[in-house]
C-alpha cells in the first residue's frame, strides 16, 4: 500500500512539474492563426501546408530602441505576436536598450524563466526570492556575462556606465508575460484603494496619492 501512495506521489509531482512550461508541440510546427476567434490555450494553428518562411521570421533587433523616457529603458520583444511559427515553441527572445542610468523597472514574468546576455555595457541586474527571505541577489555584468533569472521572480536591471547599454534575453515562452510591479501597483484600473496601499506600504494616503498620478 505504501508503495502505491508513494508511486501517486511521484506521478503528481512529474504531472506538476510537466504542466509548468508551455505545452509541448504534438507537430513539426503550429503557425498561429492570428485573425481565427476560437480561443484556446495559446493560439489556433493555420494549416501548415500554408506556412511560409516569413511564419518564422522578424526583422529589427539590430536597431536601437528609444530610451527617452521616465525609466531610460526600451524592450523590443519577439515572442509568438511578433513571429506567429513561436507557437507552441515555448520560447522568445527579446531586445533591451538602456540609457546611461537607465533602469528596466522590478517586473516579473509569470510564464517564464529568463536568460539575459549583456552585449554592451555594464549591468547591474538582480532577483528577489519569495516570502518569508525576500532575499536580493545580485551582480554586475560587463559584456559577453549572461545571468539568469527565475521563472515569477521579480527582477530588474540598471545600466551602472556612462554610455548606452544593449543586452538581449532569452525565456522559456512564447508569451512570458510581464507585470510591471510599479504599473500594476500604483497604475491599475480602477485604482487599488488608498487604504489598502498606505497600510502596505507603511506611508500617508496623500504618498500614495502622489505616486498613483504618475501612472
Amino acid at each position: 500500500m505504501a508503495s502505491k501512495f508513494l508511486l501517486l506521489a511521484l506521478l503528481a509531482i512529474t504531472s506538476s512539474i510537466a504542466l509548468a512550461s508551455d505545452p509541448s508541440s504534438l507537430q513539426d510546427f503550429c503557425v498561429a492563426e492570428a485573425k481565427n476567434s476560437v480561443l484556446v490555450n495559446g493560439l489556433v494553428c493555420k494549416d501548415p501546408k500554408l506556412a511560409e518562411a516569413n511564419d518564422f521570421f522578424f526583422s529589427g533587433l539590430h536597431l536601437v530602441g528609444n530610451t527617452s523616457n521616465a525609466v531610460g529603458s526600451h524592450v523590443t520583444p519577439v515572442n509568438v505576436a511578433q513571429i506567429a511559427g513561436l507557437n507552441t515553441l515555448g520560447i522568445s527572445i527579446a531586445r533591451i536598450d538602456y540609457a546611461p542610468w537607465g533602469i528596466n523597472p522590478p517586473h516579473t514574468h509569470p510564464r517564464a524563466s529568463e536568460i539575459l546576455t549583456v552585449l554592451e555595457g555594464s549591468l547591474k541586474v538582480g532577483f528577489v526570492t519569495s516570502n518569508p527571505e525576500n532575499r536580493l541577489i545580485t551582480k554586475v555584468l560587463e559584456k559577453g556575462d549572461v545571468f539568469v533569472f527565475p521563472v515569477g521572480l521579480v527582477h530588474f536591471q540598471q545600466n551602472v556606465g556612462y554610455g548606452n547599454a544593449v543586452a538581449i534575453a532569452a525565456l522559456s515562452s512564447q508569451n512570458p508575460g510581464v507585470i510591471t510591479i510599479a504599473n500594476a501597483v500604483f497604475g491599475s484600473k480602477p485604482d487599488i484603494s488608498a487604504d489598502i496601499l498606505a497600510k502596505a506600504f507603511q506611508v500617508e494616503k496623500n504618498t500614495v496619492y502622489n505616486i498613483q498620478s504618475k501612472f
